[in-house]
Parts: C-alpha cells; structure tokens; sequence
C-alpha cells in the first residue's frame, strides 16, 4: 500500500499546486520505484509503442492438402504389385514426410526463389524495420534469408484430420498467397519426381530381369546344341524308338528262320542248305545284339545319353517359361508407368487474406507485461532474501 500512498500524496500535492516541493517528491517517488518502473513499466511502455503504433500488419496465407495413391483394390497383388510395395511407399506416408522435409529445406527456397523473389516480398516497405528482411544485426545473406523463411513459413501434419496444412506470412495479402501457391507447385512437381523414379526404378527392375532370363535362354540352347552335336543325338526319344523298331524287326527275322532251321533239320539232318541257314541266324543274332547295343546296355548306347539330354530340355523349358513371366512381368510394369502411382490433392487451396492475422497486439503487450512483472518479482524476492540474511555490520 506504501505504492498508492505516494500515488495518493502526488496526486494532492499537484491538486493543491505545491510548486516547489513538487519536482522532489517525483524524483523520490521515481528513485523509490525507478527499478519497477525499468523492469516493467518501461518494457511495457516500448512494447506498447512497437505493437501499437510501429509493428507492421502480417497476413497469413493457409492451404491444405494430402499425398494420395490410386485405388488399386481392382487389380489382384501381383508380383510387380508387390514389387511396388517394396520399392516405393504404401499408402503416401512417406511422400508425406518427404514433402515436409523438402518444402521446410534450403532446396525448396532456392528453387522458389528461381520464380518468386523471396527477398523482396519480405523486404517489401510495408514491413517495420524489426520486422522485415534483413533483421538487425544480419548480414542478409543466403543463410539469414533461409532462417527467416523458416520463422515466415510453416508446414506441418494436422493430426485431427490428417491433412498437412501449409501456412505462408507475408506483409502483403498478394505475397502470402503467391508464396503459398508457388510452394505448393514445388510439393507438387516433387510428388511427380517421386513417381518417375518409382516407375524407373520398377521398369529397370523388370527389364534387368528380362536380360537375365534371355541369356539363360539362350545358354541353354547352345548347350543343348552342343551335346546334341557331341552325342550325336537329335532327339533321343525318337531315334530310341527307330533303334528298338529295327531291333524288333530283325528279331522277328531272327525267330522266323530260326523255326525254318528247326524244321528242316527235323526233315532233312543232311540237307545242303543247313550250313547256310544257321550263318544267316548268327549273322541275324549279331545284328539284332548291334542294335539292342545302339539303344540300351552299352555305355555309348542311346539310354546313357539319355539324362544328360533331358536335363538340357527340362533347362530350356524352364528358362522358357522365366523369359515368358519376366516379358509378362515388364509388359506389366510399362503399363502401369502410364498411371501415376502418387498425387498431390489439394483440400483447400491457398487463400488470400482480408485482414492481417499477425500480430496478436494486445497479447503481445500482455505478455511482455506478464513476463516483465514477473522476473521483477523472482528479482525483487532475491534481494530481500539476501538483504534478509546479510549481516547487520
């Protein structure tokens, strides 16, 4: 109360209009109060000042949008699908985060500012000398801009929703929504970027596996060449069977002159063409042996070389049907490359101010009060403890 009894006695002494005790009783009042008046009044003064009379209007420009992929519940997973799900990003997230990351980078200001120069829109004369670019004590080089951009423009998630929200500040209306639609054209032209290299790099995966299986193909067939040229073989199978058909045949021959032999010797023992008629038998059997030879039973027959044919087909075939999905597979892979497999949707697109939403003028003097007062207090409490428990010599 000792504060409104000096008040009280001020007021009375200028009421009654005592001249020459006047000037002193202010000048003890200001010494008995000089550190409150400081540490509160006098901050609270200049923020009033500032805020009320020389901070420049901000507008603020907000949009909002979200990375999309296409609906691709009709088609069924296939491997280039899955392949998709790998290589690229599932459902946007990532995009998401990628484009948040780009926009708040020094990439995005140096490729806006190639557009839209960022540097005088912020250095525009509507802006306060505290306000505007470059600030005091900045060189107002590339790095003070980029920190200033940062302090100017924000983008972030909305959790609520799961929109992410594009906030832009500028000193003029027009400048707060050309920035914000120049960033978005930036968010944009990255999302395509992404797309190509998705598409790229699943093409280049398809057709890398399209080569592969082509020298596979082609491996086998000169090695199936090959041992059809070292066995002698066209195709085992058939010529097996001729092999076993003229085998059959001279059987048959061998059987029937064998029963004739038979019979004449059973006739006539001493008949003149018995001789002759057991060498054709023999010649018959060894015959019949040659051929049963050329088939089976021998190590040059056409069963050992059999396994090593089949073996040969059954890699040609299979690397057949590898070309035939690989060739599927990139047919698949260009086909989707047509579509683009990430969007950029704009909910609400970027608005042009009516009124300026910075800054908060009576909250600001308001703080800047609350937060004067209070560190006078935490000082004020500091030095009666101190005085309180310093000695009294």
């Amino acid at each position: 109360m000792h504060y409104d009894n000096d008040l009280q006695r001020l007021a009375d002494d200028v009421g009654s209009d005592k001249g020459p005790g006047l000037m002193a009783k202010v000048r003890e009042w200001l010494k008995s109060w000089r550190w409150f008046c400081l540490f509160v009044v006098a901050p609270t003064l200049l923020a009033t000042v500032y805020y009320g009379l020389i901070a420049s209007d901000i507008y603020v420009s907000e949009s909002h949008f979200v990375i999309k992929a296409p609906d691709r519940r009709s088609t069924s997973m296939s491997s280039f699908s899955s392949f998709m799900q790998s290589a690229g990003l599932g459902g946007g997230q990532e995009q998401n985060s990628e484009i948040l990351g780009y926009l708040r980078s020094r990439d995005a200001l140096t490729d806006i500012s190639r557009t839209i120069n960022v540097r005088e829109i912020y250095s525009a004369p509507e802006a306060d000398w505290l306000s505007s670019f470059p600030q005091p004590f900045h060189e107002g080089n590339f790095e003070d801009l980029y920190n200033f951009y940062n302090e100017m423009v924000f983008v972030g998630a909305e959790p609520e929703t799961g929109l992410t929200v594009l906030r832009v500040q500028a000193f003029r209306p027009e400048d707060a929504q050309e920035l914000n639609k120049g960033l978005l054209g930036l968010g944009e032209k990255l999302v395509n970027r992404l797309n190509e290299r998705i598409r790229s790099k699943a093409i280049a995966e398809a057709q890398t596996r399209v080569e592969e299986a082509q020298a596979r193909v082609r491996k086998a067939r000169v090695e199936l060449a090959a041992y059809r040229n070292r066995a002698e073989l066209l195709n085992p199978e058939q010529q097996g069977m001729g092999v076993l058909s003229v085998s059959n045949g001279l059987i048959a021959q061998e059987a029937s002159l064998r029963a004739k032999l038979a019979e004449v010797e059973r006739a006539a023992p001493n008949h003149p063409s018995i001789p002759a008629m057991r060498e054709r038998v023999a010649a018959l059997s060894r015959e019949v042996a040659q051929q049963t030879g050329r088939a089976v039973g021998t190590p040059g027959g056409i069963a050992s070389k059999m396994s090593g044919y089949e073996s040969l087909v059954v890699e040609q075939e299979f690397a057949t049907q590898v070309l035939t999905a690989a060739n599927a597979s990139l047919e698949e892979a260009r086909a989707e490359a047509v579509r683009q497999q990430y969007y950029l949707e704009r909910v609400v697109e970027p608005n042009l101010p009516d009124d300026a939403g910075l800054p908060h003028r009576l909250r600001s003097i308001l703080a800047v009060l609350f937060a004067c007062l209070c560190l006078y207090l935490v000082g004020w409490m500091l030095v009666v403890g101190i005085l309180e428990h310093a000695p009294d010599d």
